[in-house]
């Protein structure tokens, strides 16, 4: 990884990594949407260093008709003001609501979502972004883009990661 400057992308997983995940379930609403301790400080270093920050999200729960896609958008909706309100920012997100059963999915580890992300925003170059996730196939997702990966936390993965952080705050305070 070179230098991080304002020509870099951030590409974020969203459960994990900016809000507490559900064991076994979904974070279906806003009541069930818990920041991370330190995310929101992260996000506003993050904002200061990167040109664009996208989050990438796999949400089989709509498929599997938990929740409806308004209800992650009305969760996106809240985490993004709350970023916004701690001078933090979030250029697009990107959400995979099919199931993993689905032929035509662009699940992650597809790296599907980054290539949408690229054609709206064609300044971004792989080669100049980081993708952070806590699971295997965020890091296969974004080692299948071509970017540096960082897992965050402790779970096992089979694709191994360029670099590990116990959180995102731990990642963010190393660009200040």
């Amino acid at each position: 990884m070179g230098k991080i400057d304002n020509t870099w992308t951030l590409f974020l997983d969203r459960d994990g990594v900016v809000n507490v995940r559900l064991i076994d379930d979904y974070v279906k609403n806003i009541g069930e949407f818990e920041f991370l301790p330190g995310v929101l400080e992260a996000f506003s270093i993050f904002a200061q260093k990167f040109a664009r920050i996208i989050i990438v999200t796999n949400q089989q729960g709509v498929g599997k008709g938990l929740m409806t896609l308004k209800d992650v958008d009305d969760v996106h909706a809240y985490m993004t003001k709350e970023i916004e309100s701690r001078q933090g920012r979030v250029d697009a997100i990107y959400v995979c609501p099919q199931l993993k059963s689905d032929p035509n999915n662009y699940r992650k580890p597809s790296p599907r979502m980054a290539y949408m992300a690229q054609h709206d925003f064609p300044e971004i170059d792989f080669d100049k972004s980081i993708m952070i996730g806590d699971s295997n196939s965020d890091i296969e997702f974004g080692r299948n883009a071509g970017m540096y990966t960082i897992l965050i936390g402790d779970e096992p993965v089979k694709t191994g990661p360029h670099d590990k952080f116990a959180s995102l705050y731990d990642f963010a305070k190393l660009l200040k």
